[in-house]
């Protein structure tokens, strides 16, 4: 019989990494509603100020691709002592940053932070939870850190309007102390010492694709899509892409596992995590500017006003988890991309006409779909590999995560700058407002490829059930 029980210490170390993970988005989300202070204060443009949250994401980005590598050759504790490090160091960078220069390296330190722990979180999930336990336990981390959505825009739109926005980062030094005594009271997981030789040409190639396919929309929003910096940015990126192609193909060591996504099921269910983080983060970054630009609200209004539907989220998620528990991935996962088509595509009609209230109203509409079914598809996918891959899977799906919160950004914000680019510096609102709808429209088909996705992954469970088991 299946042990169901998940002890104190197990429920603490869950705790402690999930707290620091939840740092890290709070602060993420947090900078977005004090964008417009930034410009104005570093004296520079919204595509640069943007790399605070595009350029923390890709860093994460790397960070989590060497995870499944770090964890079976490093102990969870050593592994959790260093972010808690660097996230203090690179939270007292931050705060007292006289240049955007020193504000981006804190961000690139915590980071690293966020790049170990959310690995780290789910390995301790994925390791000690009973199975029949695994979609309730993945769900309280899903809410975990979506309350840092929830409380991060408000909380940095109020430090922002009342103090400073370096508050943002002093204010969370107590919680990162109170973080490390928890996780050294109960992080206990030892290394598998399994890991062979560390990929490094993998992790070069990796990094520079993921940093030129930003670079080359940080080109779009500066310059236009149709400028020759994007298509040269464009192109050496994809020529850095067939070089990681061969490497994949050929190399001797991965530092991502991608022969996993040969199961289709998980290739499906990696496309669909990767375009719900997409739509969510994107979203997130993009109603803030809206609600300044375009609606004239400050940025603690810009903030409160994602506060609804991010509370709905993080309250969602274990629920949905039980669900998928009792029933399985289908459900919950045709009402989260459902919600996401048609919250964007409401978003997209309605763009020019949209209030405070209405904004409110349609991110609480989308919030509630994304984390209906976000924290189930690794869930679902898990099942699909044994333990010795499970650390594998949380890797590379949390690389995907984390790249797409940093591409979404990078994208949504070079349309909205490039609408700014072609309209008069007065009629900043209006671009802004046509920025916004073509990326509500973006989103839409995203939410659309996500649905047909569950839709395969169905027909492809169907298909397995109806082959006979062979003796």
């Amino acid at each position: 019989m299946e042990e169901t029980k998940v002890t104190f210490q197990t429920k603490i170390a869950i705790l402690a990494t999930g707290l620091l993970s939840f740092l890290g988005i709070l602060v993420e989300t947090s900078l977005n509603v004090t964008f417009p202070t930034m410009i104005k204060q570093f004296s520079t443009s919204l595509s640069t100020v943007q790399w605070l949250t595009s350029g923390y994401l890709l860093m994460v980005t790397i960070v989590m691709s060497t995870t499944a590598f770090l964890i079976k050759r490093f102990n969870t504790r050593t592994l959790f002592r260093v972010a808690v490090l660097s996230t203090l160091i690179g939270t007292i960078l931050a705060a007292i940053a006289p240049t955007f220069t020193v504000l981006m390296l804190g961000r690139v330190l915590q980071a690293v932070a966020t790049g170990l722990t959310t690995p780290l979180m789910f390995h301790v999930i994925l390791s000690l939870v009973p199975g029949s336990r695994l979609g309730v336990y993945v769900g309280i981390a899903s809410m975990i850190t979506s309350f840092a959505p929830a409380l991060g825009p408000t909380y940095g739109g109020l430090l922002n309007y009342y103090l400073n926005w370096r508050m943002i980062f002093i204010m969370t030094i107590p919680l990162i102390i109170l973080i490390l005594i928890l996780g050294e009271f109960s992080i206990r997981l030892k290394a598998s010492r399994k890991s062979g030789a560390f990929d490094i040409t993998g992790l070069i190639l990796l990094s520079l694709v993921f940093f030129g396919l930003i670079e080359a929309f940080d080109q779009a929003g500066n310059y236009g899509f149709a400028s020759l910096n994007f298509v040269v940015a464009l192109v050496i990126t994809l020529v850095l892409f067939m070089g990681l192609a061969y490497h994949i193909r050929h190399g001797k060591h991965q530092i991502l596992n991608f022969r996993i996504l040969t199961n289709p099921i998980i290739s499906f269910r990696a496309i669909n995590f990767f375009l719900l983080q997409f739509i969510n983060i994107g979203i997130s970054f993009v109603i803030p500017v809206f609600a300044q630009n375009y609606l004239g609200a400050d940025s603690m209004i810009s903030g409160l006003i994602l506060l609804p539907g991010s509370l709905v989220g993080a309250l969602v998620a274990p629920i949905a988890g039980s669900i998928y528990d009792k029933h399985g991935a289908q459900l919950p996962l045709y009402i989260a991309n459902g919600s996401m088509v048609i919250g964007s595509l409401l978003f997209w009609w309605f763009t020019h006409s949209l209030s405070l209230l209405t904004v409110t109203l349609l991110y609480t509409f989308l919030r509630f779909g994304f984390n209906f079914g976000f924290g189930n598809i690794m869930s679902d996918a898990s099942l699909q590999v044994g333990m010795a891959e499970k650390a594998d899977l949380n890797s590379l799906f949390n690389t995907l995560q984390q790249y797409a919160g940093s591409i979404g950004t990078g994208i949504l914000s070079a349309i909205i700058s490039v609408s700014q680019l072609h309209m008069a510096t007065r009629q900043t609102g209006l671009a802004t407002a046509n920025g916004a709808q073509n990326d509500f429209l973006l989103l839409s088909i995203f939410g659309l490829i996500g649905l047909i996705t569950t839709a395969v992954v169905v027909r492809l469970e169907r298909n397995q059930k109806s082959i006979p088991k062979s003796n």
